[in-house]
């Protein structure tokens, strides 16, 4: 018996429009509100992922800054946290420059089922 399974097709490589919404979304909300309008006239995968990420390291950011009114314990945490999100945000922006859909750290797994099908 042989196996008449077809190879996998390689992934595609990313367009310039595809990474352009990608890359905007990380800069600011009024960038990722433009690239959620980019994204709208014509969808891509990779803009549709890093829309995902986005919105979670954004969501998480804001979270943290609450925790900053719950004395000593939001103290100490808040700024750990926001710490770890701004590396997040970093790594973030550089996939999405590079045309990658790659998770940021420890969360990006989680923001990419929590937000599963937004943006699509």
């Amino acid at each position: 018996m042989s196996d008449t399974t077809a190879p996998a097709a390689a992934p595609a490589a990313s367009t310039g429009e595809d990474k352009t919404v990608a890359i905007v979304a990380y800069i600011t909300i009024i960038g990722f509100i433009a690239a959620i309008i980019i994204h709208s006239n014509k969808k891509t995968r990779l803009g549709s992922y890093h829309l995902r990420q986005c919105l979670g390291i954004f969501l998480t950011g804001l979270a943290c800054s609450f925790l900053m009114i719950i004395p000593i314990l939001g103290w100490i945490a808040a700024p750990i946290i926001g710490i770890f999100m701004l590396v997040c945000w970093i790594m973030g922006l550089i996939s999405a420059i590079n045309g990658q859909a790659k998770p940021v750290p420890l969360v990006g797994e989680m923001y990419q089922k929590w937000f599963g099908t937004a943006f699509d």
